[in-house]
């Protein structure tokens, strides 16, 4: 992964609906080009139940396993096999250097987000608004649809994310508006769905485009 690449990072606790806005960027892209989602949550769980894959070595694979299992954020010690993990998903997915690579789970802490900017230059943030009570009210009703079969949603699990989010997570925003990142806040209700708040990212400026690699 040689090339420095352009990415929105999505922002917000569980349930909130990053993964259905992921999605939908996806489909539709956003300011005119091509997005590529990478669910680092989807990646883990992937990782960790993939036997015999030359991706990661068996401790690395443990890793993930014990981080899904414990809800325990990758630090810096370990954030190598993110890195490894972005690596293929770049690979697999053929990205090109004007796509953007819409972030979403990864960085979850200051320390993975100045690890990601070698391969990557976030160039804005959307960090979706959703109360505790709003977040178990959408995990109830799952109004995108993306919740099926997740055997993290049980009210314990979802308390212990979200005080993960509010003590690690939540000073990302600072830490990119200090830095110059354009961040656009939106407010996430019980039914909100990707299309009601993709209306609302006109007051998030795009990015230029990447310049193009050299030979």
């Amino acid at each position: 992964m040689n090339d420095r690449r352009q990415a929105v990072l999505l922002l917000g606790p569980t349930g909130s609906g990053k993964t259905p806005l992921g999605t939908h960027l996806e489909q539709t892209g956003l300011w005119g080009r091509r997005c590529l989602h990478l669910d680092f949550g989807a990646e883990l769980r992937a990782a960790g139940g993939r036997e015999g894959d030359d991706a990661l070595e068996t401790w690395e694979r443990e890793v993930v396993r014990d981080s899904l299992r414990t809800g325990a954020l990758l630090e810096d010690d370990h954030f190598p096999i993110a890195l490894r993990i972005l690596s293929r998903f770049l690979e697999q997915r053929r990205a090109l250097s004007d796509d953007l690579v819409v972030l979403n789970g990864l960085p979850r802490h200051a320390g993975q987000a100045s690890a990601l900017a070698g391969p990557l230059e976030v160039r804005g943030v959307i960090s979706l608004r959703c109360s505790p009570e709003t977040v178990r009210e959408r995990i109830r009703r799952d109004p995108a649809g993306d919740r099926q079969g997740r055997v993290d949603d049980d009210l314990e699990a979802i308390a212990g994310k979200l005080l993960i989010f509010e003590k690690r997570t939540i000073p990302l925003l600072d830490w990119y508006r200090d830095r110059g990142v354009p961040v656009v806040e939106l407010q996430v209700g019980p039914d909100t769905l990707p299309a009601d708040l993709l209306r609302n990212l006109a007051d998030l400026p795009p990015p230029q485009p990447a310049c193009p690699s050299s030979p």
